[in-house]
């Protein structure tokens, strides 16, 4: 597996630094608040978890499933809900929690979508933020690391379902994803 990674651009260490500061800043904020965490799956779930285990509050936490890649290497633009939250998020203050924002379409999406359910805020966690990416604006309140523009998998993040397990953020060899037109 580690045979197809061009280079680590996050290191496991580095990842859980940061994961700790953001629960940190988390208790605080929401100290005294009702609190529901959503994990955005697939790829949040090892973020997701991470994360809870430095939140310090009592919390609420479900999760959606939402697709707007399939197998591509790019978001299509057009979100797709697979799985929708179970519980009632009205008068409550909702954390999105996401791997990556990236175009910031889906996030954009999920954040109003959460927001015509009544709850008292909706709020953004990434473990990642791609900026130089972004077609829409997303305020993010917990900002993980800044990367720049390169196609990344681990900790989460997978190419055609792969790759998920790497406990670093790592860039891929373009000749792994690269459609036969591009080689």
């Amino acid at each position: 597996m580690y045979g197809d990674i061009q280079e680590i651009l996050v290191t496991k260490e580095s990842l859980q630094e940061k994961v700790k500061e953001l629960g940190k800043r988390i208790s605080g904020d929401y100290e005294g608040k009702e609190l529901v965490l959503i994990g955005v799956l697939k790829g949040g779930v090892v973020f997701f978890a991470d994360l809870i285990r430095y939140i310090t509050i009592p919390i609420e936490m479900d999760f959606i499933s939402v697709s707007s890649y399939g197998s591509s290497t790019k978001s299509s633009g057009v979100v797709r809900i697979i799985k929708d939250i179970d519980i009632d998020i009205s008068h409550k203050h909702v954390l999105i929690v996401e791997d990556l924002v990236d175009t910031g379409l889906t996030l954009r999406y999920l954040k109003d979508l959460f927001e015509d359910r009544g709850p008292e805020d909706v709020k953004v966690c990434t473990a990642l933020d791609k900026p130089s990416r972004r077609k829409v604006e997303v305020p993010l309140a917990y900002n993980g690391i800044t990367i720049p523009d390169k196609f990344v998998v681990g900790y989460g993040l997978d190419f055609d379902g792969k790759y998920r397990n790497l406990p670093d953020v790592c860039v891929l060899k373009p000749s792994v994803y690269a459609s036969d037109d591009d080689k």
